[in-house]
């Protein structure tokens, strides 16, 4: 697990030493037990390593036999040992025992297509001296990120948008229909950025630069078409239980120690109960929990800890845990609203101080149908076949129910529902995932800024595009189909990887593991989500091996009591930042909006905690990150 940078240029000028450092030295915290650099005509690669496999021999660039192929990997290959049992065959010679090398070999038998023979997580970069081609590609996933910059036939990349902006010629421009988008559902998605001239290459996608040109590719999608492997529900159950051993076997080959996070919920315990039945011995596990038993886990994951007798380790969250909240901005590099990287980035610092791989379980709603959303707008979908004017009719009701309570309340999701009866399905789902609504958004912004902006539905692309090319037929298989390209690379993998990597801890996903994932695609999707119970054939799977109470109670999900914290202990701090003279000053929202969300959630109305935290992130990241960019020295990161 590492960061990778790079840059290539066609205008016949050498790549800088000093950038490559200088972008290295950005990352160093995601790979700080080797540094390794290459710079030759034209092209320049480095790379910021952190030893998982392969201690010895495995530092990079890596190369092939005769140094006209150069490779920098950030992740794992799992199936690297059998790819490099077949690349021997065909008389490949290997220099390294590790998994980088595989690439640069594979590279040589199928050119860029070589990526579809990987089995892992990654973002790699391989250069290739006599064609002068370069090829970056990303897992199928998205499970490691990758930031580029093109600009008149010189390409930059790097694993974080930080150390990408070391390289003074890229223009830091921003990117304001991005963060309209970011208002909206809580992150910029792939493949914006928040500068105009940086994107993110999407998982799944391969960008090959030759020459000063550059093309972008898809090689891989999930079928929601697919025939399950059998209609037999005991057959599925057992096929399923298998794709979660295998997944987790995968992701314990390592040279260093490695443990599991554990919530407490289904996910998470499938995890470490595959992992307690490949494991010889006793699991490390590592939790975290609060002072609020409404949002506290660690009842239920001290149980499953009890229940494969783990070695486990708990840490609690409390308000003070604000202070990260500047740092978390930096090592995101743009506005992300995801409260939940507070407890991510403890417990990723916590837990590196006893392993150095983590697995976790994160995918398991997005594959099986985990979240109230899927049952609520199946049902709205269903009262399509009503006449429009009476959704129509129902939905002008809905705008009259008051807003109130927990975001999930009855009477919050009633509101939600009836309101977007009217709605096209894609628009619908884009309402129910959105923060801030477009109504919300064009009164929040300024005059000026809207616009600019444009039309203030001009952010449903992010939904409408993934929904109209999705595979899947049923309404529950497109929302997944969608959540799968947008919400789970570009918020919860991002929030994962950047908690992780702040703190040199690599994270693996089994439940992420592509194989797995098109297993559940294939699935009816009345196995996933079956009248208002959800992920039903994964409890089913799991029934026996996991106890009832964990697989029977209702989804806790990894929240953070930011609303209580926003209304006692934090309620001076937030007004503070948001209220800040030089805050109203950058005249991006219209006056006195945000201290009526303010007062408003003081007053109680509960559902706004995550309007204010959108805001508060956006304005941290505006003054850690914008105000004043870091660039570091070339000796050591910051």
């Amino acid at each position: 697990m590492c960061g990778i940078i790079g840059q290539t240029r066609n205008d016949g000028r050498a790549v800088e030493q000093a950038l490559l450092e200088r972008m290295c030295a950005a990352l160093e915290h995601r790979g700080p037990d080797a540094r390794g650099t290459f710079a030759r005509d034209g092209a320049g690669l480095g790379i910021q390593r952190l030893r998982v496999i392969d201690l010895e021999t495995g530092d990079q660039p890596v190369f092939n036999e005769d140094g006209s192929i150069a490779v920098v990997l950030n992740g794992e290959i799992y199936n690297y040992r059998e790819l490099r049992a077949d690349l021997q065959r065909r008389g490949h010679r290997f220099a390294t025992n590790g998994d980088t090398e595989v690439i640069a070999h594979l590279y040589e038998e199928f050119g860029p297509q070589c990526v579809e023979r990987l089995h892992g997580m990654f973002a790699f970069a391989v250069w290739d001296r006599n064609e002068r081609r370069l090829l970056v590609a990303r897992d199928r996933i998205g499970k490691k990120p990758l930031f580029y910059a093109l600009r008149g036939g010189t390409l930059s990349f790097a694993s974080e948008l930080r150390a990408l902006l070391q390289d003074r010629e890229i223009p830091r421009d921003l990117d304001l229909p991005a963060l309209d988008r970011y208002l909206a559902y809580g992150y910029v998605p792939a493949p914006m950025s928040a500068h105009r001239a940086v994107r993110k290459l999407p998982p799944a996608h391969m960008l090959i630069w030759q020459r000063g040109r550059c093309r972008i590719e898809r090689y891989w999608q999930l079928d929601y078409a697919r025939t399950p492997p059998s209609s037999d529900v005991e057959e599925l159950k057992s096929a399923l239980l298998e794709q979660i051993r295998a997944a987790v076997r995968r992701r314990l080959i390592a040279d260093v120690p490695l443990g599991a996070f554990l919530s407490g919920g289904i996910d998470s315990s499938a995890v470490v109960a595959a992992m307690a039945q490949e494991s010889s011995g006793p699991v490390q596990t590592f939790s975290i929990g609060f002072d609020r038993p409404q949002f506290d886990e660690l009842p239920y994951a001290r149980m499953i800890a009890e229940r494969f007798a783990t070695d486990h380790h708990e840490f609690v969250v409390e308000p003070a845990s604000i202070d990260l909240l500047p740092r978390i901005a930096r090592h995101h590099g743009e506005p992300f609203a995801d409260s939940s990287s507070i407890p991510c980035f403890i417990l990723a610092e916590l837990t590196r101080a006893h392993v150095t791989v983590a697995l976790n379980g994160d995918g398991g709603d997005e594959s099986f149908g985990g979240y109230t959303r899927y049952v609520s707008n199946a049902l709205a979908g269903r009262l399509d076949r009503l006449p429009r004017s009476l959704r129509a009719a129902v939905s002008r009701a809905g705008e009259l129910i008051p807003a109130g309570g927990a975001v999930s309340s009855p009477r919050n999701r009633a509101r939600r529902i009836s309101r977007s009866l009217a709605a096209t399905p894609p628009a619908r789902y884009a309402r129910y995932v959105q923060l801030w609504d477009d109504a919300g958004r064009a009164q929040l912004w300024s005059d000026d800024l809207r616009d600019t902006l444009g039309p203030a539905d001009a952010a449903l692309d992010v939904i409408a595009g993934p929904w109209e090319s999705a595979s899947g037929s049923d309404v529950i298989d497109l929302m997944l189909e969608v959540d799968a390209t947008t919400y789970l690379p570009d918020d919860l993998i991002a929030k994962i990887d950047i908690a992780t990597m702040a703190h040199a801890l690599e994270a693996r996903s089994p439940l992420l593991d592509h194989e797995l994932m098109e297993f559940a695609a294939s699935l009816p999707a009345s196995m996933k989500v079956r009248g208002q119970e959800k992920k039903w054939l994964l409890r089913e799977a799991l029934r026996g091996t996991i106890p009832d109470v964990i697989l029977d109670r209702p989804k806790q999900g990894f929240s953070v009591p930011i609303g209580d914290w926003f209304r006692d202990e934090l309620r001076g701090w937030v007004r503070e930042v948001l209220l800040d003279p030089s805050t109203l000053g950058r005249g991006w929202f219209a006056p006195g909006v945000v201290e009526d969300l303010l007062d408003r959630h003081a007053a109680g109305v509960d559902d706004d905690q995550h309007r204010i935290w959108s805001l508060l992130m956006l304005e941290l990241w505006q003054r850690e990150c914008v105000d004043a960019p870091v660039l570091v020295s070339a000796a050591a990161g910051s």
